[in-house]
């Protein structure tokens, strides 16, 4: 019996922001690695960047994806860029901010607001973009995030980003962001 493939635009559609996305995307995390991060054994570059571009042959029109993203070799924003760049008009990229590491290497697991526009220019620099489609700040912990927003509506404003997101929020956190 031949195999059938099955499209990701099979499973219907979903709005992000004003954006039209395939229900089925893709998340990046483990290109770069066997496991989250830092750990683990780097993956073979050719091959996730190969898996990248079957992954649009099969209809994703969404990457979620971060600069923290990597392995001691590989930068998943690299990935992304060297597998897809130019992009195709109808790819949305969805990135995070919030963790990151200092010039030292050092993990920061939770940025000050005044930190995010060098976390969105640097998402923005790797990935070769003038703008990023969409950024969710990615907590750690319980606590306020109210300025985290405010610093990323200011970056939305100057027309860094288009729609700002939250990912690990509590529920508290969700109506501290909510307008």
């Amino acid at each position: 019996m031949p195999s059938q493939t099955f499209t990701a635009d099979a499973a219907g559609t979903w709005q992000l922001g004003d954006l039209t996305v395939n229900r089925i995307g893709f998340g990046t995390m483990r290109l770069t690695g066997t496991a989250a991060f830092d750990l683990g054994t780097p993956r073979d570059r050719s091959t996730s960047i190969a898996v990248l571009r079957r992954a649009l042959e099969l209809g994703v029109n969404h990457l979620d994806t971060a600069a923290f993203y990597f392995s001691p070799l590989r930068s998943a924003l690299e990935l992304v860029r060297s597998a897809l760049a130019p992009y195709p008009d109808d790819l949305v990229i969805a990135t995070k901010v919030g963790p990151g590491r200092d010039p030292s290497g050092e993990w920061l697991p939770w940025a000050r607001p005044e930190q995010l526009r060098g976390q969105v220019e640097e998402n923005l620099r790797l990935l070769g973009r003038d703008h990023l489609d969409v950024v969710n700040l990615r907590t750690f912990g319980r606590g306020p995030i109210a300025d985290h927003v405010g610093a990323l509506v200011e970056l939305r404003a100057d027309g860094l980003l288009r729609h700002i997101g939250l990912s690990n929020v509590d529920v508290a956190q969700l109506d501290e962001a909510s307008p």
